[in-house]
């Protein structure tokens, strides 16, 4: 079995983060392997920047102590030839210091890293207020070639990855495009693999029996690329139901939970979605998912039963032409609950063994 360095993210409350902080290495050590976790300081802020993942300021305090740690364990020979280094989060500058020690000091490490999002994804915080600026496409690019193994929970999120960034977004301009994708997943460069989000299944189960209540969510973080002010307007518009933005609510992880238990739907209009965790939560507990046909959505809603055309909600001027149709579907998911569960099971049952159980990252650590 072999010695892992877990180069861990910061707990935040309200986000997965906070039970990867123990279930991730545990799992790591139920698998028989050896786990060194590196965390960083606990006085960091731990709000998050609004509408963000993290915090920008406090996430560069936390790294930052991590690499100081992780290069103390390499100057000290605690970090050994053939040790593994995962970083749960790919985006992280660490790696430069581990790939310039392992190559200067001898000591060869294998590492592997989760991708979240990046600049290449116009959507996220850096495609958008950084975009394609020349510091932050290089470093990710350097990011990616000094990982061994890269690892996306989507094929969307791959596919996005290689033609935005990798490719520069100019695919057609270059032939050996399709030749290249498949060289980098035979030889492990790239891995798509499910996170290790196991735990749900457990951590969900006594809120799966809750009595629904005509209920409707928008459970995603409150961002221009999550297109709330649809949700708003819908509200509005179907009074007969409850509509709740549940960042709104400042709730806790469990009033979050309770909120899902009630709830026959979740709503989505995203323009940036790379695997969309609340959607499968939101399946776990009986609760409908109304998703758009584009993005992981597509990839991932094996029933074709939840997808709902694309052109809907591209915009908000777009929900507005289509508006009737959106309306009509929800008001037929609230008031049909019962007959779509059948195809909702299917549909968990599909995400539980293809994009919530991290096996393939597992195997590359034999």
């Amino acid at each position: 079995m072999a010695r892992i360095w877990l180069i861990d993210l910061e707990s935040v409350e309200t986000r997965y983060t906070k039970e990867w902080k123990t279930y991730f290495p545990a799992l790591l050590r139920k698998n028989g392997h050896q786990v060194f976790v590196i965390e960083g300081p606990t006085d960091i802020p731990n709000a998050t920047t609004p509408g963000a993942f993290l915090n920008f300021g406090g996430t560069n305090v936390y790294k930052s102590n991590q690499i100081e740690q992780i290069s103390r364990a390499f100057t000290t020979g605690k970090v050994q030839q053939g040790d593994h280094v995962i970083f749960t989060d790919a985006w992280h500058p660490g790696i430069i210091n581990i790939k310039y020690m392992s190559e200067l000091l001898g000591i060869k490490v294998i590492t592997h890293a989760l991708w979240h999002a990046g600049s290449y994804d116009p959507q996220d915080f850096l495609g958008r207020l950084i975009g394609n600026a020349s510091w932050v496409r290089h470093s990710e690019q350097s990011f990616f070639y000094a990982y061994d193994h890269n690892y996306f929970a989507t094929e969307f999120h791959v596919k996005l990855f290689f033609d935005e960034l990798l490719n520069n977004g100019r695919k057609e301009e270059n032939p050996w495009y399709d030749e290249m994708w498949n060289e980098r997943y035979e030889n492990g460069k790239i891995v798509r693999s499910g996170w290790p989000m196991e735990y749900e299944r457990k951590e969900l189960e006594p809120y799966a029996n809750m009595t629904k209540q005509n209920k409707i969510l928008f459970p995603h973080r409150v961002a221009p690329e999550k297109q709330p002010e649809i949700f708003r307007d819908l509200k509005e518009t179907l009074p007969q139901y409850e509509f709740e933005i549940c960042m709104d609510k400042n709730y806790t992880k469990n009033d979050y939970y309770n909120a899902l238990g009630e709830a026959k739907l979740i709503f989505s209009a995203n323009l940036q979605e790379t695997l969309g965790i609340s959607w499968y939560e939101g399946a776990l507990v009986g609760t409908l998912p109304m998703v758009p046909n584009r993005l992981s959505y597509s990839e991932m809603e094996n029933t074709g039963k939840f997808l709902y055309p694309s052109e809907w909600t591209e915009s908000f001027e777009a929900y507005k032409k289509h508006k009737d149709k959106v309306v009509e579907r929800i008001i037929d998911y609230m008031e049909n609950y019962d007959s779509y569960l059948v195809n909702l099971n299917k549909l968990t049952t599909h995400l539980n063994e293809n994009y919530f159980s991290c096996k393939n990252l597992l195997e590359k650590l034999q």
